[in-house]
């Protein structure tokens, strides 16, 4: 397994991504996190086109995906990733303040791997990133490619 995949967090709030970005340091990832803030730019980076189109193009080991989010909502981003040939595998985990049951329903309807309610607690919210970057950027085994 490529221990050093890139992790890739798409999310509009900023603070989120700094809590998310602190809790990864935290617990000691040398993951490269590519960070976003829309679902344009998450497709547009997974797909490598626009900005993006000079990215390398190895998937990232994980996509931690917020669902409410300008542009393009992330129910719309894990839908076109499933959908294709090449992006489909890429484990996928719903990190949202989102307690709707349709938005759960439909995330694990299209796929995902795991939603994970952002819990409004500061230290909770540490753990709960921590957590989920150590099994997914240490402990999963991510299929092969191709």
């Amino acid at each position: 397994m490529n221990r050093l995949g890139k992790i890739l967090l798409v999310e509009d709030d900023h603070r989120d991504v700094e809590l998310t970005m602190l809790a990864l340091r935290e617990c000691r990832l040398v993951n490269e996190v590519v960070e976003v803030n829309d679902g344009s730019d998450a497709l547009d980076f997974l797909f490598c086109r626009g900005a993006f189109e000079d990215r390398d193009p190895e998937n990232p080991a994980v996509v931690l995906l917020d669902l409410k989010m300008p542009k393009v909502g992330g129910l719309q981003v894990l839908k076109e990733i499933r959908e294709s040939q090449d992006l489909k595998r890429i484990p996928i985990v719903i990190l949202t303040s989102s307690r709707q049951e349709t938005d759960l329903i439909r995330s694990y309807d299209l796929g995902v791997n795991a939603y994970v309610v952002k819990p409004v607690e500061f230290g909770e919210f540490m753990e709960a990133v921590k957590q989920l970057g150590i099994f997914w950027a240490i402990i999963n085994e991510p299929p092969p490619r191709g």
